[in-house]
């Protein structure tokens, strides 16, 4: 049986390859998280932002809100995190944002387990409808540019094959004679 290799620990310069190890990488550092907060009743605060500065962030359920635990981490290492009340308003601000959003995640998923009403249901296939309106917007969108963009590279190689067969014609075209690579370049290419 074959193991992985390993990875060299470096900056990766593909953006879309960087962009898809970030994700991965940020889902096993919060699914590590809770893991850790369950299995050893951990109190934890885990705050992370992606390079365009995104927030994301996990605390354990036995922490009734962010600020408590930053109180704690200040007692503890005698460290001023939260400097005056703006500060403290701020770290609320995100605290309130985040929990909206861990609501929005829940109502997202379904658990087995559970007992849904109707009108929460209704709610949960509103959200996925949404979501699923924005996906195929999005989509839509990049498949659009891939064919203009296709239709583009099809255009550009049938002029550089007119440019080689005229360089490679040895008697020039009579006035209105049309060419016939022109129709044997669209025969090469599949169209019509």
């Amino acid at each position: 049986m074959m193991g992985r290799g390993r990875l060299e620990i470096k900056r990766i310069e593909n953006p879309t390859q960087r962009q898809s190890t970030f994700y991965k990488r940020r889902d096993g550092l919060f699914k590590k998280a809770r893991e850790l907060a369950v299995l050893c009743d951990a109190d934890l605060l885990l705050l992370l932002f992606s390079s365009s500065g995104k927030l994301y962030h996990y605390h354990s359920p036995s922490v009734s809100n962010v600020q408590e635990l930053l109180r704690r981490y200040e007692v503890a290492s005698q460290t001023r995190i939260l400097k005056d009340q703006n500060g403290g308003e701020n770290v609320e601000e995100v605290e309130r944002m985040c929990e909206i959003l861990e609501r929005e995640i829940r109502f997202m998923r379904i658990d087995e387990g559970e007992e849904y009403t109707l009108p929460v249901l209704q709610v949960i296939e509103q959200n996925l409808e949404v979501a699923m309106k924005k996906v195929r917007e999005e989509k839509d969108r990049k498949i659009q540019a891939e064919m203009e963009t296709l239709h583009r590279m099809v255009k550009d190689r049938q002029l550089d094959g007119c440019g080689l067969c005229e360089k490679q014609s040895p008697t020039p075209l009579l006035l209105g004679e049309q060419p016939l690579f022109g129709y044997e370049l669209d025969l090469k290419l599949g169209f019509d």
